[in-house]
C-alpha cells in the first residue's frame, strides 16, 4: 500500500510538472551605448537558436553571433526589403566552388547588419534596435538554399517589462528566447566589423 501511495504520489508530481506552460518573457533592462544588453544567437545547420528573439525598441545590445553548424552560414538582420535585397545579391553566387565565399554587395541602405561565419567561428557587434516597432525584423541566411531548408527567424518587440508590442509573422520560427539570446536590428548603428563581410 505504501508503495503505491508513493508512485501514485510521484507519477502527479511529475505530470504535474510537464503541464506548467513555458513562462512569460522576463523583465529585461534594456541595454544601453555604456551598459549593452547581451545576446547570443547560435547558427546550426539551418536555424538559428533562439529563432524569434525579444528586443526593445532603442536598446543598444552586443550581439554575439557563433556558428555551431558545419557549413559556412550568415546571419542577415533586418526588414523585407533587406531580405530581399540580400536574397537578390547572393543568387549569382549560389553554390561556389569550394574556397572563400563570394563577396557580395547591396546599394546603399539595404545593408541592414550581415555576419558570414566559418564552421566555429564566432564574433561580436554592437547593435541598436529600432525604435519603429512597425517595421518587421527579420533573420535570414541566403548562402544556397539555406533560406529554403528553414534558415529563417524574427524579431518580437517587447517592453523593458517583457510586454510582448509585436508578434513575429505566421510562419516564422515558435522559439521563445530567453533574456541572454536576443539579437537586435538597426542597419544605421551596426558597429563596423570585419565579419560584417564575407570571409
Amino acid at each position: 500500500m505504501l508503495v503505491t501511495a508513493f508512485v501514485l504520489g510521484s507519477a502527479a508530481v511529475f505530470f504535474g510538472a510537464c503541464a506548467q506552460t513555458v513562462p512569460a518573457t522576463p523583465p529585461i533592462t534594456p541595454g544601453v551605448p555604456a551598459s549593452p544588453r547581451q545576446v547570443n544567437i547560435i547558427m546550426k545547420d539551418y536555424l538559428y537558436v533562439p529563432g524569434i528573439v525579444d528586443l526593445v525598441p532603442g536598446e543598444t545590445v552586443r550581439l554575439n553571433v557563433i556558428n555551431g553548424g558545419l557549413e559556412v552560414h550568415e546571419l542577415v538582420v533586418g526588414s523585407q526589403a533587406v531580405q530581399t535585397a540580400w536574397a537578390a545579391a547572393e543568387k549569382p553566387a549560389a553554390n561556389p566552388p569550394p574556397g572563400p565565399t563570394p563577396a557580395v554587395s547591396v546599394p546603399p541602405g539595404m545593408e541592414g547588419l550581415r555576419i558570414v561565419l566559418n564552421s566555429g567561428e564566432s564574433t561580436s557587434v554592437l547593435y541598436t534596435v529600432p525604435r519603429d516597432v512597425g517595421q518587421q525584423i527579420l533573420l535570414q541566411c541566403h548562402i544556397a538554399d539555406h533560406l529554403e531548408r528553414g534558415m529563417a527567424g524574427a524579431v518580437r518587440f517587447v517592453g523593458a517589462g517583457g510586454v510582448i508590442l509585436t508578434r513575429p509573422p505566421a510562419g516564422s520560427a515558435t522559439t521563445s528566447a530567453p533574456e541572454s539570446a536576443v539579437p537586435s536590428a538597426s542597419p544605421a548603428s551596426a558597429v563596423p566589423s570585419p565579419a560584417s563581410a564575407a570571409p
